[in-house]
């Protein structure tokens, strides 16, 4: 699925140019002008950059026709936050906006058999039921079973790490409820407790979720940024080939949305080379990467990047790889499959994949798919000329009705009331 328009904002721009070598080149050297032509070349208008560091017009070109520099610390400062240039780029302090990373590897503590079977089976059910229906019973076991534990006198690494991992969790679940704010919170509070631990595979899992909420909510510089925070943490702890693949694949995303095809393309290469790494370290706390996760994102990037063919090979290995016990899983591959039929103008292969949703279990907690499921109907609402959409479309919203019932207790009403 897109997010507004690819490259619409300055910030989404950078974002896909933070692996360009002239981009880097230019902070490195501290030369505005490159970066104000490079930013103007890939169609962010003078007006635009000039207002966002608050300089004239006059004052830009004079930069960008290498007639004058920048040299004042200020104004270095005004292009970081205005853009979102990471500050040690410009050899300038970390922004406030930037995360603070000073995790330093510790031995990778040993984590207590009760968190690991808690978190063993939120994560089994997760799949099945979507996050609505564990969101609390998560944040429950947080407050009673690990909290009491991070406060103890004879309480090691391996609590943070526990605590860390289950933050993170209940951040995923918040977000499958649909509140992402709430998500946003856990991942902030998650990633501390991943430093103090030490586990630095860890953290940059996190990171990798991060960039994830992110992109939902519209902030590509966001994403692509917490991508390469992660990739910097998992750079620096042991190698974890499936790790390295999520965070290239989040990393593509964001360079996909903001429109930067070869480097998106460069990232879910490296994406895929890392997954077909033949040997990898195991790490109790990481949610799986597989194959069936890779190619279910390879289909969003594709499809994000105007390459609907290719889109409809990873969307197809995608549905192929999830059972019918990865619910969630399932559904939302699913659902990214009749979109890319509808976009190829296949409506017959469309709703032969949407029939199959229909099937979906109608006690799924998962808020997110349920929008997904608005979103395909919108998609599908200007074909309704053609019988079997119209005829699919009365299905789907007996399906729905059915569904919003059962759920009444998980999604607000348009009021802000439970339904």
């Amino acid at each position: 699925m897109t997010y507004g328009p690819p490259g619409s904002h300055p910030r989404a721009v950078v974002a896909g140019l933070l692996d360009d070598s002239r981009f880097l080149g230019a902070c490195a050297e501290r030369d505005m002008g490159a970066v104000f032509r490079m930013l103007n070349h890939r169609g962010i208008s003078t007006r635009r950059i000039a207002a966002a560091v608050d300089i004239t017009q006059g004052r830009l070109y004079d930069y960008m026709n290498g007639k004058s520099r920048v040299e004042k610390l200020v104004i270095f400062e005004q292009i970081a936050d205005a853009f979102h240039i990471p500050g040690h780029l410009l050899g300038l302090a970390r922004r406030s906006w930037e995360p603070a990373i000073d995790a330093q590897p510790q031995p990778q503590p040993q984590p207590d058999g009760n968190d690991l079977t808690a978190m063993d089976a939120f994560r089994s059910a997760d799949r099945q039921t979507g996050g609505g229906r564990l969101y609390e019973a998560v944040v429950q076991h947080l407050k009673d079973r690990v909290a009491p534990r991070l406060v103890g006198l004879s309480s090691g690494h391996d609590v943070f790490a526990a605590a860390a991992a289950l933050t993170e969790m209940a951040g995923w679940m918040a977000h499958d409820s649909g509140q992402d704010d709430l998500a946003q919170g856990h991942f902030q509070r998650a990633l501390p407790l991943a430093q103090t631990s030490g586990d630095l595979p860890l953290a940059a899992h996190i990171a990798a979720s991060s960039s994830h909420l992110a992109l939902q909510t519209g902030d590509v510089a966001g994403a692509a940024h917490w991508a390469q925070v992660g990739l910097d943490l998992a750079g620096r702890g042991p190698r974890i080939a499936a790790l390295a693949s999520r965070l290239h694949t989040m990393h593509a995303r964001a360079l996909a949305v903001a429109d930067q095809h070869t480097f998106a393309h460069r990232a879910l290469d490296q994406a895929r080379r890392n997954l077909d790494a033949s040997a990898d370290t195991e790490h109790p706390w990481l949610s799986p990467f597989d194959l069936g996760r890779l190619a279910s994102e390879a289909a969003l990037i594709l499809v994000d990047l105007g390459e609907h063919d290719a889109a409809l090979d990873a969307a197809e290995e995608a549905v192929a790889m999830r059972g019918a016990d990865r619910t969630r899983s399932l559904a939302l591959s699913r659902i990214t499959l009749v979109d890319i039929h509808v976009r190829r103008g296949d409506l017959d292969a469309a709703l032969d994949v949407g029939h199959a949703l229909l099937s979906t279990s109608p006690t799924l907690g998962s808020v997110r798919v349920v929008r997904q499921l608005d979103h395909l109907r919108a998609t599908l609402e200007p074909h309704r000329a053609y019988g079997p959409v119209r005829e699919y479309l009365g299905r789907f919203d007996d399906a729905r009705r059915a569904r919003m019932l059962l759920l009444a207790d998980l999604i607000p009403s348009p009021g802000g009331t439970r339904i």
